[in-house]
């Protein structure tokens, strides 16, 4: 069949019709002398949820930019719905039928969900009748499982998972056959992730095909279909969800064994207890916790979202407002609801909310990770920048970070990266002190979590107290020396050792008759 020039001006050859909505074969993309991705073949069935797993840096990205258009490849071939195709740009990609939820929503906040649907869109000729668009976006909304909600209400007024069902809707709403979502699910609770699967299956058995970007592996398992790893910019496996092992992918993603992701436990004579917490109560969500910690150990507080676990290390960090109770720090009394007095005491805390709460966004990687340590590096009043910038230098080689991009912009790091600056950061020279962890991987690929757990032990090694919280119960299971359960406000149990096993704690977080203690 003879090769004609689409719309857009972009090459297409109409194919033999399969049952792929997309495929693509020998892609590969290179910038300078670093090769991105590599020969990479790949198909996505009709009413597939696929999804797209690998480390920082393993190709995804720019896998992603070129399926919608916002790159192009130096080879390769790519097929949308039969036909073959070379995608020009984002609205190319659109009109193909492929549309994309970033990790970075672009809704307008002041602007109603039926403005957000349709904003921008060229499907929206100059005279239009509303009515018709509003059916329209009901229908998309419908689809989601939400048609209940009101068109006419602001989405200042919405969660962040809300937000997200309403980015879906846009596309929805806009024909798109093929949605592919970019860590969807990593701000949001448990509650939103549950309605945000029960949507993606809804679009799946209506007839979307869906590629889901994650490095939460356990949505994959219970989400998808199949699953595609790259690594290193090349194609490792596709495999069926069903019968793949969990460690097995996490394995191929890799590409080394599982034992090595966490890094063994300090065998040694167990030390005296250094932070005391009596009766610390924040509002109606935490209820007079007690409970201490000893240095060189990790202690992980488990529970889920409401039971009040992510407030007890936000309280020992002075951001609880309204916390009381008594805490003590080897011996010495230490002050709730004061960030800098703790902060004094060598209380340091890495928020789940790094671009919020954790970094300067507009400022260097060097400004970063010397923020916290300007007084000991001043002399007069004047900062001394030969020995700021050899601070910042070692204690980026300690945790893993490249010291020849101090100089580079927090924006061109991934999240691992950035996430690598808040813990270089609270590497002290002097005495150890206290971590304070909430959900301290969210977000980053394995690869960067095995060597964010080094740094965790690396600090026990030194004498520090990490007091960490993560919903991520194989999280808690591969680095905790000491599990604390918590249900609705109140400490459930407290393990050690042996005794930290997994449908325990699993119990203890989610069986609604759990009796506190």
């Amino acid at each position: 069949m003879p090769a004609r020039i689409d719309r857009q001006g972009g090459y297409l050859e109409q194919t033999a019709s399969t049952s792929e909505i997309l495929a693509v074969e020998g892609l590969s993309k290179s910038f300078g002398a670093v090769q991105a991705l590599q020969d990479i073949s790949f198909s996505l069935g009709r009413q597939e949820i696929r999804a797209l797993c690998g480390e920082n840096g393993a190709g995804k990205s720019t896998f992603v930019k070129i399926l919608m258009g916002l790159s192009q490849p130096d080879a390769g071939v790519i097929t949308v719905g039969g036909a073959r195709v070379r995608i020009v740009g984002s609205r190319h990609a659109q009109n193909l039928g492929l549309g994309l939820v970033a990790q970075e929503l672009s809704l307008a906040p002041h602007l109603s969900i039926f403005d957000n649907i349709w904003l921008g869109s060229p499907q929206v000729p100059f005279l239009h009748r509303r009515s018709a668009l509003r059916a329209k976006a009901r229908e998309a909304l419908r689809a989601l499982g939400v048609e209940d909600w009101g068109l006419d209400a602001l989405v200042r007024s919405l969660s962040v998972g809300q937000r997200q069902i309403v980015e879906i809707a846009r596309l929805i709403a806009r024909e798109a056959r093929i949605l592919i979502l970019d860590e969807p699910t990593a701000t949001l609770s448990d509650s939103e992730i549950e309605r945000m699967m029960r949507a993606l299956r809804s679009l799946r058995d209506n007839g979307h095909s869906i590629l889901y970007v994650s490095h939460r592996l356990g949505e994959v398992f219970e989400l998808c279909d199949s699953v595609t790893v790259l690594r290193n910019g090349r194609h490792v496996v596709t495999r069926p969800r069903q019968g793949l092992e969990k460690t097995e992918l996490i394995e191929n993603i890799l590409g080394r064994t599982l034992s090595e992701m966490y890094p063994p436990r300090a065998k040694k004579a167990a030390a005296p207890d250094v932070l005391r917490v009596q009766n610390l109560s924040v509002a109606n969500a935490v209820k007079n916790l007690s409970f201490s910690a000893r240095a060189g150990e990790i202690l992980c507080i488990a529970g889920q979202l409401g039971s009040g676990a992510d407030l007890v290390t936000r309280a020992l960090a002075g951001l609880a407002p309204a916390a009381t109770g008594k805490v003590s720090f080897y011996g010495k009394r230490t002050p709730l609801r004061s960030v800098s007095k703790s902060i004094a005491k060598k209380i340091d805390f890495i928020s789940d909310d790094r671009a919020g709460e954790g970094l300067f966004q507009t400022m260097r990687v060097l400004d970063n990770l010397i923020a916290s340590n300007l007084q000991a590096h001043s002399r007069g009043g004047l900062l001394r920048w030969g020995k700021l910038r050899e601070y910042a230098r070692r204690n980026a080689e300690r945790v893993g970070l490249n010291a020849a991009r101090l100089d580079s912009p927090i924006g061109a790091l991934s999240g691992g990266n950035q996430q690598k600056i808040l813990f270089g950061r609270v590497l002290r020279n002097d005495a150890p002190g206290l971590l304070l962890l909430n959900e301290p991987t969210r977000g980053i690929d394995v690869g960067a979590r095995s060597e964010l757990y080094r740094v965790m032990r690396m600090l026990c090694e030194n004498g520090c107290v990490l007091v960490m919280y993560s919903s991520d119960l194989e999280e808690v299971l591969g680095l905790a020396d000491v599990v604390l359960t918590m249900f609705k406000g109140r400490l459930v149990h407290r393990y050690e050792g042996d005794e930290i096993e997994g449908s325990r704690i699993l119990a203890d977080i989610t069986h609604p008759d759990a009796r506190a203690r």
